[in-house]
């Protein structure tokens, strides 16, 4: 099997990779960091103007991408360079969910979102839900053909910024039951609608989101009433390949720095690096990295694939990614010493990405228990 990428995922990888090599610096990511916003809207657009969030969707969407092996190569740049901008909430996941459920007239605004003028925020995780897709305790009723939403949502990321927030609310059955889940889209400033927004360790911003008795109109549904759980978990699959594709590309940062570190930083008068003991443990890290490659390749390549298999599959190169991260992190760390928890210092940032990312639709553990049960079923 050729794993070489076509000639347009090419060119979108070198036109993506030098303009954050120019653009997003050390220096220029921690002024981004201490802003209000989370983000940068001036990168944020002259990204969209390069194309990079059409290539999240397909041609039939307005794009000119949306497959696995599109997801990873954004991803894996913007893991490389530490990009904090919300293009997994906005384009990914909320983008997406319209894509896939939106009525004629809702999915203009994904070529609002194609274009960066529109940002979106999925509200579905909740305070007691953890990485359980399926408990929404967020109800949705019919008023006087209206409907009301009540409940509350938890890290619900760029919130803030969102123009529109994309809200998942039980119609009908249990509370972890898949069925009777719908999706509703919210405009920013409704009544009823509060948020408390908070800055994210490893980047960008995010808000705990309070609904009391929001009224929408029965328009702002998408797709079938109580029947979204099945594109939830799509989307939620496309998420999971962004960010082992994110991890993957933070990785081979984390181990360029410490590799031009070990051939820099001189003791006995000759490069650390040049010693056994490290240079062994450097090799490791190579090691682990090329096994986390073949899972990001394994998990978009499965991006299309039926649900069970698609859902093992990146169950799979989840757990991995997540431990082999983790372990590179803390690697990276171990052989720089006190400069790696610097601020000012590229690895610093790096590595918190890449230990987050564990954190976001399910840690190692969680993967590893999902894999199981799906290679049992």
């Amino acid at each position: 099997m050729n794993f070489d990428l076509t000639d347009e995922r090419q060119m979108l990888q070198d036109s993506l990779r030098r303009f954050l090599a120019d653009r997003y610096t050390t220096a220029a990511r921690n002024a981004i960091l201490e802003g209000e916003t989370g983000f940068s809207p001036e990168i944020w657009s002259a990204l969209a103007d390069l194309g990079v969030i059409g290539a999240l969707f397909t041609e039939a969407q307005g794009g000119f991408g949306g497959a696995g092996f599109d997801i990873a190569v954004v991803f894996e740049e913007l893991g490389r360079a530490g990009v904090v901008e919300p293009f997994l909430d906005t384009a990914l996941l909320g983008g997406g969910l319209i894509a896939a459920l939106g009525s004629e007239d809702q999915q203009a605004l994904v070529g609002d979102v194609i274009a960066g003028t529109l940002h979106l925020a999925f509200a579905h995780g909740e305070p007691a839900s953890r990485y359980d897709l399926a408990r929404v305790e967020t109800t949705a009723r019919g008023e006087a053909g209206e409907i009301v939403l009540d409940g509350r949502k938890a890290v619900v990321v760029n919130a803030e910024a969102a123009g529109q927030l994309i809200v998942s609310a039980r119609e009908s059955g249990g509370v972890d039951e898949p069925d009777g889940i719908s999706l509703f889209l919210v405009p920013a400033g409704t009544r009823g609608l509060a948020l408390r927004g908070y800055p994210l360790l490893a980047g960008g911003r995010a808000a705990e989101v309070t609904l009391d008795a929001v009224r929408v109109p029965v328009s702002a549904r998408l797709g079938a009433a109580g029947q979204a759980f099945g594109a939830i978990e799509a989307r939620v699959a496309a998420a999971n390949v962004a960010l082992a594709a994110e991890a993957m590309g933070a990785m081979e940062t984390a181990a360029r720095l410490t590799g031009d570190y070990l051939m820099t930083r001189k003791q006995f008068g000759r490069p650390i690096g040049t010693f056994q003991a490290l240079a062994h443990r450097f090799a490791d890290l190579l090691i682990e990295m090329e096994q986390a490659r073949s899972a990001v390749i394994n998990a978009a390549g499965h991006l299309e694939d039926a649900p069970q298999s698609r859902d093992r599959q990146i169950a799979a190169a989840r757990n991995l990614i997540g431990r082999a991260g983790r372990l590179g992190a803390e690697e990276a760390i171990q052989m720089h010493g006190g400069i790696a928890m610097t601020q000012e210092y590229e690895l610093a940032h790096i590595a918190k990405r890449i230990v987050m990312t564990d954190h976001r639709f399910g840690d190692t553990d969680h993967h590893l228990e999902r894999f199981i049960a799906l290679s049992a079923a």
